[in-house]
């Protein structure tokens, strides 16, 4: 996984790593790993975020005000 740039600071995610069709987020207070991809939890939210990523910013925040993101992913230890 590569560790999230958190250009501005403070964001709950620590770690990510981006695939053809997902994304899946380590956040710093939790063990779990969140994978989102295409058929939970859609195209659209995924590349976003995959975006949002990559830039180091906004992750969080994105998932946090969108709900069809928020729960709607695959959790992994």
């Amino acid at each position: 996984m590569k560790k999230y740039k958190d250009v501005n600071g403070g964001s709950g995610i620590s770690f990510y790593e981006c695939g053809p069709d997902f994304i899946s987020i380590k956040f710093k207070d939790n063990a779990t790993i969140y994978t989102y991809n295409y058929a939970v939890t859609g195209k659209k939210h995924v590349e976003k975020m995959k975006r949002l990523a990559e830039k180091g910013s906004g992750l969080s925040t994105y998932i946090a005000q969108n709900p069809e993101v928020r729960n709607n992913y695959l959790a992994s230890e």
